[in-house]
């Protein structure tokens, strides 16, 4: 193991925290917060920390001019980045807010980053400016990766920076069509700082203010759900601004890459898109169901809304609520469920399995019927144009067997602590922070936080928002030494 790399990667992590840290100070001095408030003096320690980790790790770096960096490099520093990130980022809300647990801060900073959107707050009160920019700001970031955020634009990481895009993100780095993976990954910036002020001035345009505006556009398009209103996007009360949600949630649900590429005019991209006609298709399906199952007991428009709303909201994995779903019938919760299962597409912002694995999925189960029935016929799949190899679909099957053994072993341990909780609190709890949702059902619906549970139920959920957002793998080497110090 090359620690020295590690090291040079923690580093500039630190650094560019710091930096993040910095602006929502600022941020909240200019909507009149004082220095001398608890949470400017949290967000200066915090500062003046991180800054003094980055330096010790940066001079401790150049003690080992090996700059060799492998697939095990990799994964440890994308695991031990989203640890330390999400226990830093925990400290404005410890210093910054009176009376909190750590746990508490633990839990919120790691679900910002995670773009999960659970929370511990009941009210938010005690929540200065600076503290929401920052909630909002640590979504925004995790959104589309803390590593590419803050290490894979260096020029000086090299082909270092294709295997860190890859193992942090759904995406693959061939897919950026780029010489320099750099340059690919500056493309994706710009779009996603893009959409974002798209997202923005349609929010203010449409009737919120410009603090909700600012918030609600980082954690729109992060789908990440956090709102700077206990009742989410409830409180607004205005369609048009949902309408614009579902728009800006449906596009960062999508792969990121394909929309670039449709921009670009890419010879032959339209034939690359069938995980997002999939999605797109799985949307309106879901929302007339919804709708048609909603129509009795609500106006028509109002139904509709209502459906097309909660059915991308919980897809995408955001996790805003405009109205109180899980006061709906059981076949509309049930549908909900399978909605957060599914998530958005590879190469997005969302969570979940992503509909590429649940596609896959479904046309093996359909081969291995076909081949049961006419043993000696050859099937082969395809995705659109594109042949899948049989070794892509062991990796897929593997890793939704993965998923599911660890979601069901979690719910089995959180039935010992959390005793007083029924199966669907616990089933929807794992799931929500498992895939990356925020909300769910009944304990934790959209009108409830996660505040009532044990210090312990907090910590492995907040692992297991991690382990979902890293989609398993580069969390796990971190606590198996015996497979990064043996393979490359």
């Amino acid at each position: 193991m090359n620690f020295s790399v590690l090291q040079k990667i923690l580093s500039f992590v630190f650094l560019s925290q710091a930096i993040a840290l910095f602006f929502c100070m600022i941020g909240g001095i200019f909507l009149g917060e004082s220095l001398d408030s608890a949470p400017q003096k949290g967000f200066l320690f915090t500062i003046i920390l991180a800054l003094i980790i980055s330096g010790g790790m940066n001079i401790a770096s150049k003690r080992n001019k090996n700059n060799s960096f492998f697939r095990r490099e990799a994964l440890c520093a994308i695991g031990s980045t989203w640890l330390s990130t999400s226990i830093l980022g925990a400290i404005p809300f410890y210093l910054g807010i009176a009376d909190i647990s750590l746990v508490n801060c633990i839990f919120e900073s790691t679900s910002g980053f995670t773009a999960t959107g659970a929370t511990i707050f009941n009210s938010f009160d005690n929540l200065s400016a600076s503290l929401f920019l920052w909630r909002s700001l640590s979504q925004w970031i995790g959104g589309l990766g803390v590593i590419v955020f803050f290490v894979a634009i260096l020029s000086s990481m090299g082909a270092g920076a294709k295997i860190l895009f890859s193992h942090e993100t759904s995406a693959s780095a061939s897919d950026l069509h780029q010489e320099r993976i750099q340059d690919g990954i500056l493309k994706l910036l710009i779009f996603y700082l893009i959409l974002t002020l798209s997202c923005l001035f349609s929010y203010k345009i449409f009737g919120m203010n410009w603090f909700d505006a600012i918030n609600h556009s980082m954690t729109t398009i992060a789908t990440g759900g956090f709102s700077t209103h206990i009742e989410s996007f409830q409180y607004f009360n205005s369609p048009s601004i949902e309408w614009v949600a579902v728009l800006f949630m449906t596009i960062s649900a999508s792969t990121f890459i394909f929309i670039i590429g449709c921009i670009e005019g890419q010879k032959g991209v339209f034939r690359k898109g069938m995980e997002i006609y999939f999605f797109y298709l799985i949307i309106i399906m879901a929302s007339f169901f919804l709708f048609f199952i909603l129509k009795d007991d609500l106006p028509s428009m109002e139904a509709l809304r209502a459906a097309f709303f909660q059915a991308v909201s919980l897809i995408s994995t955001t996790g805003f609520s405009s109205v109180d779903y899980d006061a709906w019938g059981i076949p509309s919760k049930i549908l909900l469920m399978i909605l957060m299962f599914i998530g958005g597409c590879s190469g997005s912002t969302s969570g979940g399995l992503k509909v590429l694995r649940v596609v896959i999925s479904i046309k093996t189960i359909l081969k291995t019927i076909t081949q049961m029935y006419r043993p000696n016929k050859t099937v082969i799949m395809h995705l659109g144009s594109k042949k899948i190899n049989d070794n892509f679909v062991r990796n897929i099957l593997v890793y939704v067997l993965f998923v599911f053994a660890i979601q069901f072993i979690s719910i089995f341990v959180l039935s010992l602590i959390e005793n007083s909780l029924n199966f669907t609190s616990l089933f929807s709890i794992v799931q929500s922070t498992l895939f990356n949702i925020g909300p769910g059902f009944d304990a934790i619906g959209p009108s409830n936080s996660y505040n009532s549970m044990q210090n312990s139920t907090k910590l492995i959920l907040s692992f297991l928002m991690i382990l979902g957002r890293l989609e398993i793998y580069a969390l796990v080497v971190l606590f198996l030494p015996s497979i990064w110090k043996r393979y490359s």
